[in-house]
């Protein structure tokens, strides 16, 4: 009798957007992305071989995160601080 060996399953690759579609789909606009990025709220992915910014699911969830915080009163040097304090 042969068994037959379950190949385990591959998680799927993590869909990466550019920073247009992460703007997108987190509602907010471009050069609020590359604001947050260059104040360091936000790190983009620079995955091998690929040239350009790129986010993931949880950065996008982030950058809606900053900026409902941002309009809700918070200002984005606190925002920062306590971000980086958790880190």
């Amino acid at each position: 009798m042969v068994k037959k060996v379950k190949k385990k399953a591959r998680p799927a690759k993590q869909s990466l957007m550019r920073l247009s579609q992460a703007a997108t789909a987190a509602g907010v606009s471009k050069q609020t992305v590359e604001y947050y990025c260059m104040l360091g709220l936000v790190r983009p992915l620079r995955p091998p071989r690929h040239q350009g910014r790129f986010f993931d699911a949880a950065l996008v969830k982030r950058i809606a995160l900053i900026h409902q915080l941002n309009t809700s009163g918070y200002t984005l040097r606190s925002i920062r601080e306590t971000y980086l304090r958790k880190r």
